[in-house]
């Protein structure tokens, strides 16, 4: 090997967030190097094919992308302290809060940086995309650049309609994380699990990061501050342990009863579209043709409020990872995994809709 891991983020960036924490509790040696509209240009786009952050380039010269995925293919390769539980019931709720966190959480993500953080974000892209510009010069670009993301809200479900409702549930979930992180460093004791990464996506790099968002985040919620703090700076490196006995705290349950109450609905129309949509669509069975991004729109409702977003498969792929694992489970360990399913109201996962099964292939989702 002639050279490390290249990590291509940014600290603005959702998943950069979730696969920096990443690397630094697991202390593998990587550089950082920020996504310039050259650096996009010239190896972004040559070696994915569409703009993205994150991306890994190994010492092979092979490129990793998707947060997920990345974090998956170090630990086959950095196996020491896996961030992956053992245990059924903590592995089970970390991979559904993973998807959670990856899916769901943008809408807050998304909501707060466009209507309360905007200036900031602006000037973070500019200053990103072209450091080499004046103020004013960084100030245009950033409003450019700015474009796609800021006008992503609707596709999200985030409208003045469902702002309001967006806002509660978010502080809902604040409340309940702070109440969790009074008692425990991270989600399962005194290691952080693929579920803390997860969280960590939005509540860092879009929550505490912008200035509107962290003074809410402080005023709220300072055990998540601290516990923010924590996953950017490791305190045990590559330590740390699982509670025992395959423990789930009770804390935790209300954060897996806040996504089976707003977001499984959305999957289960979203199992639902998918699967009449590829049989609309045969050609999508071989799995050469990418899965579209989105495939039409369908309401949900949040905190009593109704809105449109568009139908995201992707979302199933994540939700699939659990529902894996889970299919894996017997006996005990699959009694006890469901008993804390059906504590938190997601007894509806063991009878989910059946769907196409989903693949990732050259950077892009594909039917298995």
């Amino acid at each position: 090997m002639t050279r490390g891991y290249e990590f291509y983020g940014a600290e603005v960036s959702y998943f950069s967030g979730k696969v920096r924490a990443y690397l630094r509790y697991k202390r593998i040696p990587f550089s950082e190097i920020t996504p310039t509209r050259d650096i996009y240009r010239n190896v972004i786009l040559a070696r994915v094919g569409w703009p993205v952050i994150p991306i890994i380039v190994t010492p092979e010269d092979e490129t990793w992308q998707d947060s997920s995925e990345i974090i998956d293919n170090f630990e086959a390769r950095f196996p020491e302290a896996p961030v992956y539980p053992q245990g059924a019931r903590q592995k089970l709720a970390a991979l559904l809060i993973e998807a959670y966190a990856d899916e769901w959480l943008k809408l807050p993500a998304m909501h707060y940086r466009w209507t309360k953080n905007r200036d900031f974000a602006i000037s973070e892209f500019g200053r990103l995309s072209r450091p080499d510009l004046d103020e004013a010069g960084r100030r245009a670009v950033g409003e450019e650049t700015a474009k796609p993301f800021a006008g992503a809200l609707p596709f999200l479900g985030v409208s003045e309609a469902t702002g309001a409702a967006i806002e509660k549930s978010y502080e809902g979930l604040l409340a309940e994380l702070d109440a969790h992180f009074a008692r425990h460093e991270f989600l399962f004791g005194t290691r952080p699990s693929i579920g803390d990464f997860g969280l960590y996506g939005p509540l860092y790099a879009h929550q505490f990061r912008d200035p509107v968002s962290g003074e809410i985040m402080k005023k709220l919620a300072p055990n998540v501050v601290k516990w923010v703090q924590r996953m950017t700076k490791p305190p045990a490196p590559k330590g740390g342990a699982f509670l025992d006995h395959d423990e789930v705290p009770e804390t935790v349950i209300p954060i897996l009863a806040r996504m089976m109450r707003e977001f499984l609905p959305v999957l289960k129309k979203t199992a639902i579209a998918l699967k009449a949509h590829v049989e609309a669509n045969p050609q999508l069975i071989a799995g050469k043709e990418p899965v579209p991004r989105a495939i039409g729109q369908h309401e949900f409702t949040l905190e009593g409020a109704t809105g449109t977003r568009a139908i995201f498969p992707f979302e199933l792929w994540m939700l699939q990872r659990g529902l894996d694992f889970l299919a894996t489970l017997q006996g005990e360990q699959r009694e006890k995994a469901i008993s804390m399913l059906e504590k938190a109201g997601g007894g509806e996962l063991l009878s989910f809709p059946a769907f196409p099964r989903l693949t990732r292939r050259q950077f892009r989702l594909v039917l298995e």
